[in-house]
């Protein structure tokens, strides 16, 4: 089986279509159509529906995601390993980010990298979503991640978590039998607030639009403690998905979707572009991302 094939797949399922793959792939939307049928061919299942104007992934082809995703993951896993033989990373790097995402999503990217680079020292620096940009640009750490949007022209930003932001209740609240919520049920609910930050500017933006009062009973610059007030049913509050991923697997909390609002919450990786890496720091970078460090471009002569 072509791995190529396979990441044709994962575009395709990724985007519901075949002509964004073919852009995202650069390649010509009968050669992405091709590969697909190849492999439905390689298979004997259809992977795609295409019918009413939509493109979605069939029985076998949820079947077929994973694993597509986890043989391109054991590539890549070679490939470092393959690089590492000729010449092992070693040093110490430094990661910015905020209380959540360093208890959350960091810990999986960390244990990756260790068994691939165990020479490699890694330090995490938790700091709020502007003290993290600001020591990347003053390269007091190597890396940081945070939530988008970032726009500076002087850094390199790639998407390396996506999630969305949920109202998480205690299993008595309630709201905890809705299959969604409303913003205005949500405002007769006492509201437990993160202090400042990107998530707290979201929040009042989005009862802002909607002229709706917020009643907060508390504010607080902790995420964790926030999700423990939940549970201790002293109000209900907005988390990421991954942060209640455990909580909500064991019956402490219940997270409901929001009727006709959407809080994302994408993750980015972000270096400066006109830094040198050293082998380590591109090795992190390759394993956080799927894609190695890019070559400098060459200076006009």
């Amino acid at each position: 089986m072509d791995f190529n094939y396979l990441r044709t797949f994962l575009e395709v399922a990724e985007r519901r279509s075949f002509s964004r793959a073919a852009e995202k792939l650069q390649m010509t939307q009968p050669a992405i159509s091709a590969q697909i049928r190849s492999l439905e061919t390689e298979l004997g299942e259809r992977l795609f529906d295409r019918g009413g104007g939509k493109v979605t992934l069939t029985a076998a082809g949820k079947v077929f995601e994973p694993f597509a995703q986890d043989c391109l993951g054991k590539l890549q896993h070679i490939r470092l390993a393959i690089t590492d033989l000729q010449l092992s990373p070693r040093g110490t790097l430094t990661v910015s980010a905020n209380e959540s995402t360093a208890l959350h999503v960091l810990p999986s990217f960390f244990s990756r990298f260790r068994k691939l680079f165990p020479r490699v020292s890694l330090g995490i620096v938790r700091a709020e979503r502007t003290q993290s940009i600001e020591s990347v640009l003053r390269r007091e750490a190597d890396f940081g991640v945070v939530s988008l949007p970032v726009k500076d022209p002087r850094l390199r930003i790639e998407v390396i978590h996506k999630d969305e932001l949920q109202l998480v209740v205690s299993p008595r609240n309630p709201l905890a039998t809705n299959a969604s919520v409303s913003l205005e049920e949500i405002t007769q609910q006492p509201l437990l607030l993160p202090k400042q930050g990107r998530r707290r500017d979201t929040l009042d933006k989005i009862f802002a639009e909607h002229s709706l009062p917020v009643r907060s009973v508390m504010e607080l610059d902790s995420t964790e403690l926030l999700k423990k007030l939940i549970i201790a049913e002293l109000g209900v509050g907005f988390l990421p998905r991954i942060n209640v991923a455990d909580e909500v697997r064991t019956g402490l909390l219940v997270a409901l979707p929001i009727t006709g609002v959407s809080l994302p919450r994408d993750l980015a990786l972000i270096s400066l572009k006109d830094r040198k890496l050293t082998r380590a720091g591109q090795a992190f970078h390759q394993v956080v991302t799927g894609a190695p460090w890019p070559s400098p471009s060459p200076k006009p002569s």
